[in-house]
């Protein structure tokens, strides 16, 4: 019998991607589930034929360098890739890949979590229920924003996009988006296509971000963008912190001119801008895009399909590289 290949993964993964895990590769686990260092993850890598690895480990040119020779792969549990230097990992001829297509039900419906959440001040009514200061209810309390009838903008109008759009459309919501390229009659339905993302904001009661990290679209929304928003928008970013410059927003968010904003994902993420926990009219939540059990299962078993295409001989399924 061949060695099998010997295979660190960096955090714990479902039961279902574990399992098969042991049954084909020499696997060396991250047992205490804690984010390693990078000398910690070097010195697991050490003989190492292939890495899965999550967001959190950041692979740097400087540390795709440190890497022994024997790591061929690395097989990252995430659609994106901006935390590896796919360039660096190119130049070692390491292959890199990641889990896209499976994620699309899971992050819509946190979108859509964060819409309702931040339009129905969620934040602020938990808070009395918990505090335990719940009382002499008046007719006047918590008012939010109702969905329907409102437009929603889709800043990036992709598979996640579309299915925001679809969820929104059972509120009674109206679409309308911009896509570097428009969709064709039959994915766009009712949807108003904008070439121009100013005219989108323009019109957009409640704005949802579903584009992808690049240097186009880093700090969409900022002070002159967030200014092009209705007064007493709402905006919800489940894709990338990178979009939101959150010294812009909170101000906005502090002003009134962002009535209340629904976030999933931040800028240098676990630590985000202490500003956001200050505020009562946002909604937070750690990350939670992809958090299913089937959505991570499908994730793992994606990276799982890569490593085994790559040391059978096979192409990729989904390489970035």
């Amino acid at each position: 019998m061949p060695e099998k290949p010997i295979l660190v993964v960096t955090r714990r993964l479902p039961a279902a991607v574990e399992a098969r895990i042991k049954l084909h590769y020499e696997a060396r686990f991250n047992t205490s589930d804690r984010l390693y260092t990078r000398d910690e993850l070097l010195a697991e890598s050490k003989r190492a034929d292939a890495l899965l690895i999550t967001p959190q480990d950041r692979m740097d040119a400087s540390l795709l360098s440190r890497l022994p020779e024997s790591v061929q792969m690395v097989a990252t549990l995430s659609v994106g890739f901006d935390h590896i230097d796919v360039k660096a990992a190119e130049a070692r001829g390491i292959a890199v890949t990641n889990t896209p297509g499976v994620l699309t039900d899971a992050t819509a419906d946190i979108a859509m979590l964060l819409l309702l959440g931040a339009s129905r001040r969620a934040t602020e009514g938990q808070a009395l229920v918990r505090g335990d200061t719940w009382n002499d209810p008046r007719p006047t309390d918590l008012l939010g924003w109702q969905l329907t009838g409102k437009i929603l903008g889709v800043y990036g109008m992709g598979r996640i996009g579309q299915a925001v759009a679809e969820r929104a459309r059972a509120f009674g919501m109206k679409i309308h988006y911009c896509k570097l390229h428009r969709l064709t009659p039959e994915v766009e339905k009712d949807a108003v296509f904008h070439a121009d993302a100013s005219e989108l904001l323009a019109v957009s009661s409640f704005l949802t971000l579903h584009a992808p990290a690049t240097a186009e679209t880093d700090r969409f929304l900022n002070a002159k963008t967030i200014e092009l928003l209705p007064k007493g928008a709402i905006v919800v970013n489940a894709a990338r912190g990178s979009l939101v410059d959150d010294e812009a927003l909170i101000a906005a968010l502090r002003s009134g001119h962002i009535a209340a904003a629904g976030l999933d994902v931040y800028e240098g993420e676990p630590h985000i801008h202490p500003g956001y926990r200050t505020l009562p009219n946002t909604f937070l939540l750690p990350h939670l895009g992809s958090a299913t059990i089937e959505t991570r299962t499908k994730m793992g078993m994606i990276a799982l399909d890569n490593l085994d295409a790559h040391f059978a001989g096979r192409p990729l399924l989904t390489p970035v590289l």
